[in-house]
């Protein structure tokens, strides 16, 4: 294993994750919630965000393991009774996140296009598909609609007052859903990723 490779692979998914639940907080605190100001999460520096956990021993052990990188930060917390519509303010404040891995995707696989034109080395482009392929992985993983991943939070927005009482039971089972999610959803999710990298970057 390049232990190179590794460096630039952690600090990648560490940045692409606290963009992810910064932009649950910057949604959040602009639908009227100050929860995530207060709490000192609307910022870049990682220490805010990071789960020592979910955010550098499972990206190291799943790099040596499988040569792939996954990993989580802290999450965003917010309070519903702080916006004013608030099935429209979960669905917004849930798909933030993986909106903002799906634009930060795009910008540097525009960069990787037109590469030739700004004169741009291998080992930045090297990085960007990096960038690129890590952002792809954290969009489509959290747009699995199960709990307690953004797809599920993005679903439950959609359900109507009288149907919100399905979302307490399931939410009951977070835990299992999210082994479900990572053993059973996620292996028939994940060839979408070479796909989409490939019509983003066209490598």
């Amino acid at each position: 294993m390049d232990p190179l490779s590794l460096i630039f692979t952690v600090v990648i998914l560490i940045m692409s994750v606290v963009m992810h639940e910064l932009s649950h907080g910057f949604a959040a605190n602009a639908l009227g919630d100050p929860t995530p100001r207060i709490q000192g999460r609307l910022t870049l520096n990682p220490l805010k965000h990071l789960d020592p956990l979910g955010s550098v021993i499972v990206p190291i052990a799943t790099y040596l393991l499988g040569g792939f990188t996954f990993g989580w930060a802290k999450p965003v917390v917010w309070n519903p009774n702080n916006v004013k519509n608030q099935r429209l303010g979960e669905f917004l404040i849930a798909a933030a996140g993986p909106a903002i891995n799906i634009v930060i995707a795009v910008v540097f696989s525009l960069l990787i296009r037109f590469a030739p034109m700004l004169s741009l080395n291998t080992a930045f482009l090297a990085i960007s598909s990096y960038v690129v392929m890590i952002n792809i992985v954290l969009a489509l993983f959290n747009l699995i609609p199960l709990p307690p991943l953004d797809g599920s939070h993005i679903l439950f927005a959609l359900l109507s007052p009288r149907q919100q009482h399905i979302r307490a039971g399931i939410e009951r089972y977070s835990l299992i859903f999210m082994f479900i999610a990572l053993i059973v959803v996620w292996p028939m999710v994940s060839p979408l990723i070479n796909v989409v990298f490939h019509l983003l970057t066209n490598m």
